[in-house]
């Protein structure tokens, strides 16, 4: 076997093993521990940040400098989630600095300042997030007047905004909505009257319904509003009550889950249900109404995962039976399936206790995803994509930040399904030894050499050599 060949089967076992090792080895953390490589993703992602990987990302998609900022900001804050309180400047320091980022001139460029409220619903909802977020990293008797005012007077605009509607869904650009980005401001309502149970509103809100809003009445299953003897009411209570009644009257009627696309004006299903805004929508719906939410997830899994060829967890763009192309949110369709929305339904798994999904898909990914680690950085794809590193690394951070950690669904994900990935492992290890193996001698055998004719090299012919038989 020669050496250059020698060297290439070294190498060629040596990536499937370490592919056999992501394959196996633990990606999540659960709830409450460091996913592995996470805080060196950041590192890494940071760095590109710096180096205008936000402003790559704006020229493949609109919103491509903004998610680049917020995710890497609420990935910061879910590891610092993680440390005791006192340990959680290094986190709370980058939080803010993506914070402002997001309410810079260039997060704010993309979006129309003249909505309701201003730059719509989806600027409005994300960045309340990432305010709410860097409030819980702060105890509760040390968090900043201005940035607890701030939080309070931005959740105060979005809940009159969805209070004066008559849709439950506003507008994210002039004259189109897209449920998940209402999802997402909802969920900061719910994260407000959690961390700031007694900013009441100046004064009692009007019970006056505006024309074509949805009723007043709390709907079963919603979150209780019901507070203890002589302490404060949830302020947006009501709020989340109303929309919630109003997303079940306008649910997609082929899946039963929220729609992609609405009409802005009146909030009718406009298109079906897809994963890359299901993905999120399951990811922040459980701390809005978590019984709900468990059951749009169930029906979430049961209609957009898949396992295509058998070779592991993945998602559909499209719910199971449908077909369509892909767009600037899906990327493009291999057999059907979303990158981003298989990443981001990572987090919605562990969101809502879906271990199995969540470690399978993580697993899944960190084979496929060709990540490239550094003492000092992690990246994935050779770092050709940061925002994709940050939507994978807030992905692997996930958990409810208002409700109960839920219990674990009936898992789908079999223990067996690594075996037809791992059997290709160890085939593509063996691939380059078959060669010298196949040349290879049984062993115990000995060489054949060919018959000499009788007396063949014996200087005294064949009588000495004893070809002639007996003498006469």
């Amino acid at each position: 076997m020669g050496t250059l060949r020698r060297v290439c089967a070294v190498l060629l076992t040596a990536a499937a093993l370490l592919g056999v090792v992501r394959l196996v080895a633990p990606a999540t953390a659960g709830p409450d521990g460091e996913p592995p490589g996470v805080a060196r993703q950041l590192a890494f992602l940071r760095a590109a940040l710096d180096d205008g990987a936000g402003e790559d990302a704006q020229a493949l998609f609109p919103e491509g400098y903004f998610f680049a900022h917020a995710l890497y900001g609420l990935a910061r804050v879910e590891l610092g989630l993680r440390k005791p309180a006192g340990r959680r400047a290094g986190e709370l320091r980058e939080a803010r600095w993506a914070l402002a980022r997001l309410e810079s001139p260039a997060g704010t460029a993309p979006f129309d300042p003249g909505l309701t409220p201003a730059y719509g619903i989806f600027w409005q909802g994300w960045t309340n997030w990432l305010r709410g977020g860097i409030l819980a990293l702060q105890p509760a008797d040390r968090r900043d007047p201005a940035e607890a005012a701030r939080f309070t007077e931005a959740s105060a605009a979005i809940g009159a905004a969805f209070d004066a509607s008559g849709t439950p869904y506003l507008a994210a650009y002039p004259g189109q909505a897209w449920p998940v980005d209402s999802t997402v401001a909802v969920a900061s309502l719910r994260l407000h009257d959690a961390l700031l149970p007694a900013a009441l509103p100046p004064a009692a809100p009007s019970t006056e319904v505006p024309p074509g809003a949805p009723s007043t009445e709390v709907p079963p299953g919603a979150p209780s509003t019901e507070v203890p003897p002589g302490a404060p009411p949830p302020r947006f209570a009501g709020t989340v009550a109303r929309w919630l009644d109003g997303v079940r009257q306008r649910l997609d009627p082929r899946t039963g889950l929220l729609p992609h696309r609405v009409d802005a004006a009146t909030g009718a299903p406009a298109e079906v249900a897809r994963a890359t805004s299901q993905s999120v929508i399951q990811r922040f719906l459980v701390d809005v109404d978590p019984a709900f939410a468990r059951a749009q997830y169930l029906t979430f899994r049961d209609r957009f995962v898949a396992s295509p060829l058998g070779l592991g967890p993945a998602v559909r763009e499209y719910p199971d039976g449908m077909a369509g192309p892909g767009d600037v949110d899906s990327g493009p369709l291999l057999l059907g399936v979303s990158l981003s929305a298989t990443v981001v339904t990572l987090g919605a798994a562990q969101s809502q206790g879906d271990a199995a999904l969540a470690g399978a898909l993580a697993n899944y990914g960190d084979l496929a995803g060709l990540p490239v680690d550094t003492p000092a950085t992690r990246r994935y794809a050779f770092g050709v994509l940061p925002v994709g590193d940050a939507f994978l690394a807030w992905s692997k951070t996930a958990r409810p930040w208002v409700a109960d950690q839920p219990d674990p669904p009936p898992a789908t994900v079999r223990w067996w399904w690594r075996l037809p990935l791992l059997a290709a492992l160890l085939l593509v290890g063996a691939l380059g030894w078959l060669p010298e193996l196949i040349r290879r001698p049984r062993r115990g055998s000995a060489p054949v050499r060919p018959a000499e004719p009788a007396g063949a090299g014996d200087p005294r012919g064949p009588v000495a050599a004893g070809g002639a038989g007996p003498l006469p």
